[in-house]
């Protein structure tokens, strides 16, 4: 299962991002997390130091070597380089699994231990001195896209996207990339203005999309948040000493989370594994391939200089039978 975590800077949706992966890793379930936005700050909200922050390797350096694993033998797709962030799998191509074990995994990836479990963590890499000026952040995070293209997960395995913040990730088809997306949301105007946003660009998608209210102190911000999102709101999230012992870099174990708190988690688990009844795998790869020929013809082609719409493997569709046939 594939989740999103969405919201204007300051919402919170790292610290919520957080707290989910260290409950489904209580539950013993298999995680991969992704920091894709640009601050990093997923690894501290799970319990890494500045300097094993520092040292997580960066998905947007490894992209060579991303593409040509990913690459594997897929006939349509002429060479590594004509891969760009968009390109879709096809026959021969090599996938993605949570539960497995291969090169990506190993030069980017780290496994980060909570309260007795483990999960894979994986970032897309902050700004460098070298690209100040020069570079466009979703060139860094299109490494993610592109592994998410390539990724097959089942029921009870989870990859959870810390994404960037406000309406970015619209920059791409990364957002109709996940099952099911979680704006988090304070009840303030600014704090609804990204999630009418949100709603608008995503409704012709079929993006599942859910509210959680967070910072709300009270009826007056719970009343507010419903009038505002409507049924979108699935929960909402208050004071948590909890978390502010964890900012201070002094976490309790996660167990001794508020009860509200671990009660809310459980609604987002649940939430999240009623979507996968909903899986649509043939519209989930057709728009794969029509961010690709759009991306394609926008700028990839003139980059390139390949006519990447003939990476389109018309008869593949991504899912879990085509992944136990590979």
């Amino acid at each position: 299962m594939k989740i999103a975590f969405v919201g204007k800077g300051g919402s919170g949706k790292t610290t919520l991002s957080s707290l989910f992966i260290r409950h489904l890793a209580a539950s013993g379930a298999p995680v991969v997390a992704v920091d894709a936005d640009i601050n990093q700050h997923l690894g501290p909200a799970l319990g890494l130091d500045e300097a094993e922050t520092a040292a997580l390797p960066a998905m947007g350096g490894r992209l060579q070597l991303i593409k040509d694993y990913l690459r594997g033998s897929n006939p349509r797709i002429a060479s590594a380089e004509t891969m760009i962030k968009t390109t879709p799998p096809g026959e021969g191509s090599r996938l993605l699994r949570v539960c497995e074990d291969n090169p990506v995994y190993d030069a980017c990836a780290r496994p980060v231990e909570l309260d007795g479990g483990a999960v894979r963590l994986m970032v897309t890499g902050p700004f460098t001195d070298a690209d100040l000026g020069v570079a466009c952040y979703h060139s860094k995070t299109g490494a993610v896209e592109l592994c998410l293209n390539h990724l097959v997960d089942g029921r009870d395995e989870y990859v959870v996207v810390d994404m960037t913040a406000g309406s970015d990730c619209f920059a791409s088809g990364m957002f109709t990339r996940f099952d099911i997306t979680f704006l988090v949301a304070e009840p303030t105007r600014k704090g609804v203005s990204v999630y009418r946003q949100y709603k608008e660009y995503a409704r012709d998608f079929g993006v599942v999309l859910k509210v959680v209210g967070n910072k709300v102190q009270g009826q007056d911000d719970l009343d507010f948040l419903r009038s505002e999102v409507g049924d979108d709101l699935l929960v909402t999230v208050g004071h948590s000493n909890w978390v502010r012992a964890m900012e201070k870099g002094r976490p309790p174990r996660f167990e001794l989370l508020e009860d509200a708190n671990r009660r809310a988690l459980s609604l987002l688990h649940t939430t999240v594994d009623a979507t996968y009844e909903l899986r649509d795998r043939e519209r989930y790869t057709r728009q794969m391939v029509h961010f690709h020929l759009k991306n394609a013809q926008s700028w990839g082609n003139e980059r390139t200089g390949a006519d990447l719409a003939a990476q389109v493997d018309p008869g593949f569709v991504l899912g879990e039978s085509v992944a136990a046939s590979v």
